[in-house]
């Protein structure tokens, strides 16, 4: 009885299987195939042109003694982590608001995500501006009369990737929000209605009940905002182009750095494999809770 069953469910839906075949290939070819030939031209000394010369870790230990490659992980730890607590908890509280039924919700909707739909470069430019201490913040401030007030965060080494966060919490903190209000929209009103009548406290609703009956959304979620983290580029060129020195260098602009102004493809691969292993610590672990974790239960 198994082994007819077997052929049938082969067979099922064969016409969407065979359809999907190109884009199937396309994607093992494309993206497993560019992955698998970075990871393996990052163990040669390939400069101008790739060359399968091998030299083993040695562009793995010069990445890792690298003072620039340190100070990219700094920055974009810093970053993450403070992007990641304030953006959710942000984009939760604008969505816990805005789930209230309140008036004009959907101009609110409106007006919160639009900046998820400028590029970032837009994005980092506006904010450039907006921190400039010539006609900024600062500006503004002691033109209305403290003068002693300082606001230069793009131009202080110290400080300059919060400038940086700051455009990015501004850009990416609506899409959350839709993102988490979706969740809850997807919570039966029974469930609140019960809260009430027991006399349930509404941030104990939030912390015991509807949080926990969002997980998949807040795991979601996580992947979608660290994957980008990983990726952070656009700002930081727009913003700071890098600098003040150094200061607010990340892993993708030392991987163009090297790959296409020093010419050092090998360091390049090297140092963008690493990037790969950062985003897989986020994407397998939700790869195994969500697939692995219900095939198991």
């Amino acid at each position: 009885m198994a082994q007819a069953r077997r052929p049938n469910r082969l067979f099922k839906n064969l016409n969407a299987k065979i359809a999907s075949i190109p884009m199937v290939l396309t994607a093992v070819v494309v993206f497993v195939g560019g992955t698998l030939w970075t990871v393996l031209y990052s163990f040669t000394d390939s400069k101008l042109l790739p060359r399968l010369r091998f030299v083993g870790l040695d562009q793995y230990e010069r990445l890792w003694s690298s003072q620039r490659w340190i100070v990219s992980i700094e920055n974009l730890a810093i970053y993450g982590f403070l992007s990641l607590i304030l953006s959710f908890g942000i984009g939760f509280l604008l969505a816990a608001l805005l789930d209230q039924k309140i008036r004009f919700e959907n101009t609110f909707r409106t007006i919160f995500l639009y900046p998820f739909a400028l590029s970032f470069i837009v994005t980092g430019l506006v904010w450039q501006w907006i921190l400039n201490p010539d006609f900024g913040v600062q500006h503004v401030v002691r033109s209305l009369g403290w003068t002693s007030f300082t606001f230069d965060p793009l131009y202080n080494s110290a400080i300059v990737i919060y400038g940086i966060l700051f455009a990015g919490l501004w850009q990416g903190t609506g899409l959350i929000m839709c993102l988490m209000l979706a969740g809850l929209r997807g919570i039966d009103e029974d469930i609140w209605k019960a809260a009430r009548v027991d006399g349930i406290p509404m941030w104990k609703t939030y912390a015991f009940i509807i949080i926990p009956m969002m997980r998949p959304v807040f795991i979601t979620t996580l992947v979608i905002v660290a994957s980008g983290i990983v990726r952070l580029y656009d700002l930081v060129v727009a913003q700071t182009g890098g600098g003040p020195g150094n200061a607010s260098e990340v892993p993708a602009k030392y991987v163009y750095e090297f790959m296409f102004k020093a010419q050092n493809l090998g360091q390049g691969f090297a140092a963008s494999t690493m990037m790969l292993v950062t985003v897989a610590i986020f994407v397998v672990p939700w790869a195994y809770f969500e697939f692995g974790g219900k095939r198991n239960g």
